[in-house]
């Protein structure tokens, strides 16, 4: 037997990319996360554009307007702010292009990289004579806001500092494809979970952060244990959800787990950043799944619907169904049996 929760939709029409790329009507930003072959590679601007193309290359690139490209051997608050960010959000603000209201899609590191420009760029745009960007909602796919404990310890077996042994060498080179030094370690440095918090944690910019996470593994797991709680292979849920706390979580939601069964999560997220909002969370889903175009099973809703900076809201419909085997109800997103959480949250009114 099956409950329907009713959707609930916005009013306004999607433009077909020939118009714009849009989700609903509104213009999309995009900004990656960490590229570990840059930490060694050092790119210069042709190269980090090039890369940026090609992270996003499987699903989002042909759904965007604008891609802030920023190399992950430099640092946030540097050059990845000044010499990248700055340049694009200029360039939006000159073109108008979020004067109806923006959505920034991030993925993994992008979510520190766009906290940082929502707390800097009302001042930034405002000193040039230009007007701040109207960036109503960003959406958040695997955010790394809250850092990640894999990025601890590589700073600290670069640094010297850490106690390196067969497995903890074996997940950290999975993650980054090589051991880093002393002296490429760039944003990992920002990822550190301590100074991932730390970097404008209260954004002047407050608008919804709408997240999208994933409970399993490209790496078999092995990644896993240094990471506490659930996780994705590459960051815990206390950042992907957006938890206000670090801590051992077990799902973005008290009431539903990250497989859908509709049960009490004890060790669910209950606090939040600010204006965090954890939408769709999908217990097949890797780190580098949730915006790939591969679908990696069904998603369930941690939220339903969620309102966005400008006042409309995006919103999903969801089914309880029972289940024999598990002898609990599970929910699922309609429609997520054949379609995967990047077109779900693209197909988002």
């Amino acid at each position: 037997m099956k409950k329907t929760i009713a959707m609930l939709s916005l009013s306004t029409a999607a433009l077909s990319f020939s118009a714009t790329a849009a989700i609903g009507q509104h213009p999309v930003v995009l900004v990656h996360g960490l590229q570990p072959s840059q930490l060694a590679a050092r790119p210069g601007p042709a190269e980090v554009s090039a890369d940026g193309e090609h992270y996003w290359e499987q699903y989002w690139n042909s759904r965007a307007d604008v891609r802030i490209d920023w190399p992950s051997h430099e640092r946030v608050a540097g050059k990845i702010a000044s010499d990248y960010a700055w340049p694009k959000l200029k360039q939006l603000a000159q073109s108008n292009t979020c004067v109806n209201g923006c959505i920034f899609v991030t993925h993994s590191t992008g979510d520190l990289v766009t906290r940082y420009i929502l707390d800097n760029q009302e001042n930034w745009l405002l000193n040039e004579g230009l007007p701040p960007l109207n960036i109503i909602s960003t959406f958040d796919f695997a955010g790394a806001g809250g850092g990640s404990e894999l990025a601890d310890m590589a700073v600290n077996i670069a640094e010297g500092g850490g106690v390196l042994n067969t497995t903890l060498q074996f997940a950290i080179s999975l993650w980054l494809g090589e051991m880093p030094n002393s002296s490429n370690t760039g944003v990992l440095n920002d990822l550190k979970v301590a100074n991932a918090r730390q970097i404008a944690p209260f954004p002047d910019g407050r608008v919804p952060r709408i997240r999208f996470t994933g409970d399993s593994s490209e790496y078999l797991g092995v990644t896993s244990p240094f990471l506490p709680g659930h996780d994705d292979g590459v960051v815990a849920s206390h950042s992907t959800c957006g938890s206000s706390t670090v801590g051992n979580f077990s799902s973005c939601s008290r009431t539903v787990a990250y497989d859908g069964k509709v049960a009490s999560q004890s060790r669910g997220v209950s606090s939040f950043m600010p204006q965090h909002y954890p939408m769709l969370m999908g217990s097949g889903y890797t780190h580098g799944g949730v915006i790939g175009d591969v679908h990696q099973g069904k998603v369930t809703a941690a939220n339903s619907r969620v309102s966005l900076g400008d006042g409309t809201q995006v919103s999903v419909s969801t089914s309880d169904s029972w289940s024999w085997w598990g002898w609990a109800y599970y929910r699922y997103v309609n429609g997520s049996d054949d379609q995967t959480m990047s077109e779900l949250v693209s197909n988002l009114r």
